[in-house]
């Protein structure tokens, strides 16, 4: 089969590479129809984390099972399914309380599986024509009768919109709340539409990016655009000086600030000041306990200078990390299969496995056009 493969920094191919086949009872083989490229990609195409060369990327799948194993009691071939990014067993403890992306069997001794993910076990990603699905009967959620003409609404239930859900909740938002999401790319996109759909009452996005930013005001939110000072200054001008209710940060480690220095503590520290005290902050960008690209030492050690006497003293708390998918999934489906939520308006690519190389090229440049790409194996 053909598969999208990592060789090193800012180098994919587009490769022969073995068959997916069913290794344990308990495995599907699905024929993988839409593959999103990720934020979290750019990480690894960017050569900014441990993913070895050869390595078969992709955890945004959405597919047709086409073989199951004898274990596999629920899951039929033929259907229609959307995979969440983190592989779960299901009956872990961590599993059975919901934490899914923090699996104690797929990966041990890492409490997380994912696939085609840097540090999160050994599991190929599905940029590729055919994917393995550990798990099958619990991590394989079906889809409704309309998921071929929606798929590109459906195939954002494998992780952004789940994550940008997570981010509110990490926060703890409530309706008629405030909020600030930092970063106007995918997944903080998703996290305004996720405040809006739960009722908050104002939203604003950060980014430098005025297309993105564009995107997020269709989304239900206040564009505040950093080429137009300080964001918190910004913000607390609109709030009468306030602040805000809730944050959730969608941008991680490779944070810039204005003049395009990396500062992988801006976006933490301008959430503690811009959010009110006894606020919730929400972190759902990634950060990394080492990045072996970063410039200093401290940051290379997964360390920040953050300010937490600022944020002991207002009282804050903050909630962090990977979205547990299978928490929110279903419920989500149910709204776009409802006609109540329409995550695909952030799509601007859908292209061949082929055009893979390119698109990640296009995407890492944050060219403007490029949103979000979905690749679709099935078209060449």
């Amino acid at each position: 089969m053909r598969a999208v493969v990592y060789n090193g920094p800012r180098d994919v191919s587009v490769d022969e590479v073995p068959d997916a086949r069913i290794e344990k009872p308990t495995d599907a083989v699905v024929k993988i129809t839409a593959t999103n490229i990720c934020g979290s990609d750019l990480h690894m195409y960017e050569g900014r984390t441990s993913l070895g060369a050869g390595s078969i990327i992709g955890h945004e799948n959405v597919g047709e099972v086409v073989e199951t194993g004898p274990g596999v009691y629920s899951v039929q071939v033929g259907d229609r399914v959307a995979l969440p990014f983190n592989i779960g067993c299901g009956f872990c403890d961590n599993c059975t309380t919901g934490l899914t992306a923090f699996c104690l069997t797929a990966n041990p001794p890492t409490a997380g599986a994912a696939y085609g993910y840097a540090e999160m076990g050994p599991y190929n990603g599905g940029q590729a024509e055919y994917l393995r699905v550990p798990f099958a009967d619990f991590n394989a959620l079906q889809l409704p009768e309309d998921s071929v003409d929606r798929e590109n609404d459906y195939v954002m239930l494998t992780d952004i919109f789940p994550t940008g859900w997570h981010g509110t909740r990490l926060a703890k938002l409530q309706a008629g709340e405030t909020i600030a999401v930092y970063g106007a790319g995918p997944v903080g996109l998703m996290a305004a539409y996720s405040a809006d759909i739960q009722g908050a009452s104002q939203i604003f996005v950060i980014d430098h990016l005025a297309e993105r930013l564009a995107l997020a005001e269709q989304f239900g939110a206040t564009a505040i655009s950093t080429a137009d000072g300080d964001p918190v200054e910004q913000i607390k001008g609109l709030t009468g000086g306030v602040g805000v209710d809730r944050g959730v940060e969608a941008v991680g480690y490779q944070a810039h600030d204005s003049s395009g220095v990396e500062r992988s503590n801006l976006t933490m520290n301008a959430l503690v000041n811009v959010v009110k005290p006894t606020g919730g902050i929400g972190v759902v960008g990634v950060f990394l306990p080492e990045d072996p690209g970063a410039k200093d030492e401290m940051t290379r050690n997964g360390h920040m200078n953050f300010d937490f006497g600022k944020f002991f003293f207002k009282g804050q708390t903050i909630g962090t990390g990977q979205a547990n998918v299978k928490a929110y999934n279903r419920q989500l489906r149910d709204l776009i299969h409802r006609g109540k939520a329409t995550p695909s308006r952030l799509v601007s690519h859908n292209l061949g496995l082929a055009d893979a190389p390119e698109a990640y090229q296009h995407f890492d440049a944050r060219d403007t056009g490029w949103t979000k790409v979905v690749l679709n194996p099935t078209r060449g």
